[in-house]
């Protein structure tokens, strides 16, 4: 059964054979909490999620699930372990620079508008192709557009949460910057890195990550790349933070990580897309407003919202949908279920594939039809392209 990750938090503890009184008390939360979650009353939250999977012996997502896969991908993902197996038996084979940068640009061109399916097809024989183009000309550039290759790889195995193979990709994409020495190749695998340490709920290892690869760039570059890769880990960082346990601690390490992606935006008038990521000040305000619903303040969050059609316009959907997303969680937090209904429907307009991929847009959609009692056509339209049942 495809289950959103509160539903599916509920059948791993009977799995593991406890009571809810049980697992409250290992995880420490209460069991009244733990019973709106379970009932779906409430959200499962990724920092909860980490807390109630240790005592099973789970990650975070393990406990907010796996994306459901359709039978039919199983040959392309076979295909992409394997190109992924052969990162240092390259084919013998001339690729031209020209068929990798364009396969690449358009590779980035489906991260962005959240096409999982697109990217899945073609990410096997790009993967292959730079990896053949990487060991032929042994540049800089070259193993960087394949750092960047491993990149979308992680991007897409974190979004399904197939984590072993996300962990793989973070390692080849360091392995591949580190053949020839490239400082902001580097921020950019650190800031990878960092998000498998996120995934996985270690906050504190991932939070020491970030702030090491900071002083890395802070030394070794240089005006704006300097710039970019301290921004890029900064939003790293309070997405990290927001998530600690201790929210006094979280609350000062986010502002933290906020004032310093700040600063950097402050000469930038536009976002800039750098190896795939975006930065600059919109989607710096995407960052803040989800840390700042992590951090258990959802009317702060809320507050930041007055020209969202401003701060969102030209943002890709890959940062407009998730945006959305957490607005709903905020809205759910403050008893608003109507406006978080339609912030979710708006998420999945942007980015209609993200409905069967997002944990937290899962979740949001399985509370907020439960708190609706009956059903309406917005609900059975959300109900039916996530694959979550009524």
């Amino acid at each position: 059964m495809d289950l959103a990750p509160g539903a599916n938090l509920a059948a791993l503890r009977k799995e593991h054979g406890l009571t809810q009184r049980q697992l409250a008390r290992l995880a420490n939360i209460s069991e009244s909490q733990l019973s709106k979650i379970e009932v779906g009353d409430r959200t499962l939250t990724p920092a909860v999620a980490a807390a109630l999977g240790g005592p099973m012996g789970l990650t975070m997502d393990q406990v907010l699930g796996k994306t459901p896969m359709d039978k039919r991908e199983g040959p392309r993902l076979t295909a992409l372990r394997a190109a992924i197996r052969d990162y240092d038996l390259p084919d013998h084979r001339s690729v031209p620079e020209g068929a990798v940068r364009t396969a690449l640009a358009e590779a980035e061109k489906y991260r962005s508008k959240v096409d999982v399916a697109a990217l899945k097809a073609i990410l096997p024989s790009l993967l292959r192709d730079a990896t053949a183009y990487a060991h032929a000309e042994n540049t800089s550039t070259a193993w960087m557009a394949l750092a960047d290759v491993y990149s979308s790889v992680y991007w897409l195995a974190a979004r399904h949460r197939w984590m072993d193979m996300a962990e793989l990709a973070v390692a080849r994409q360091w392995w591949a910057v580190e053949q020839k020495p490239n400082p902001l190749g580097m921020a950019v695998a650190s800031r990878d890195r960092a998000g498998a340490y996120l995934n996985f709920g270690d906050i504190e290892r991932g939070l020491t990550l970030v702030d090491r690869a900071i002083g890395e760039a802070q030394s070794t570059l240089s005006g704006d790349e300097r710039d970019i890769a301290v921004g890029i880990l900064n939003l790293r960082g309070m997405t990290l933070a927001g998530r600690l346990r201790d929210k006094r601690e979280a609350k000062r390490e986010a502002e933290r990580h906020i004032q310093s992606a700040q600063d950097v935006c402050q000469w930038m008038n536009r976002e800039m897309r750098v190896h795939g990521l975006t930065i600059g000040p919109q989607n710096t305000f995407t960052h803040e407003l989800a840390t700042r619903v992590d951090l258990g303040t959802p009317r702060d969050a809320l507050g930041l919202t007055d020209n969202l059609d401003r701060a969102l316009s030209g943002l890709p959907p890959t940062r407009i949908a998730p945006t959305y997303i957490n607005i709903a969680r905020a809205q759910l937090d403050t008893g608003d279920r109507d406006s978080a209904l339609a912030s979710l429907t708006r998420a999945w307009e942007v980015a209609p594939q993200m409905a069967r991929i997002h944990p937290m847009g899962r979740e949001v959609f399985r509370v907020v039809s439960s708190l609706h009692k009956r059903s309406n056509p917005q609900l059975l339209k959300l109900s039916k392209i996530s694959g979550i049942p009524l």
